[in-house]
């Protein structure tokens, strides 16, 4: 009987997982917080160095972003999918819809609750968000930068 030594069996390791990049949501309101949890906890887990205030732009950006895709990009029915990507350098944020009507900023104003969506973008991503047509419909998308 032959007997194999226990150093030259493979070790087998359980993988440690992290969120997944991809996260689909149903196109209403409440969605908007599911984003934010999970843009956080998906930082925090990737570039666990990120200060708090990193991670709380991130947050604000992918909730931007969803809001803006829920009450602009969707039909009823219609689901929201946001793509994260992040290094120690900057976190990618994509948000897709299927209406291909791109986003177009508003003059401010102190009249309307709504319509600051853009404006907040370009001051925490300036220059560093767009929108791109996909197959079914667009993606919104911006990089906030780590500093």
């Amino acid at each position: 009987m032959t007997e194999r030594r226990r150093d030259t069996m493979p070790a087998i390791h359980a993988a440690q997982l992290g969120p997944p990049p991809v996260l689909l949501l149903a196109s209403e309101a409440k969605s908007a917080k599911v984003a934010r949890e999970f843009a956080r906890e998906y930082v925090l887990h990737y570039f666990p160095e990120a200060s708090e205030d990193y991670v709380e732009t991130v947050v604000l950006v992918t909730c931007e972003l969803v809001t803006n895709s829920i009450r602009y990009g969707t039909l009823p029915d219609d689901s929201v999918r946001i793509e994260l990507d992040t290094d120690d350098t900057r976190t990618r944020v994509e948000v897709h819809d299927s209406v291909r009507r791109r986003p177009r900023p508003r003059p401010e104003s102190d009249r309307r609750d709504r319509g600051r969506g853009l404006i907040i973008l370009d001051a925490l991503c300036p220059g560093s968000w767009g929108v791109e047509d996909t197959r079914d419909g667009k993606a919104v998308w911006a990089e906030v930068k780590a500093s």
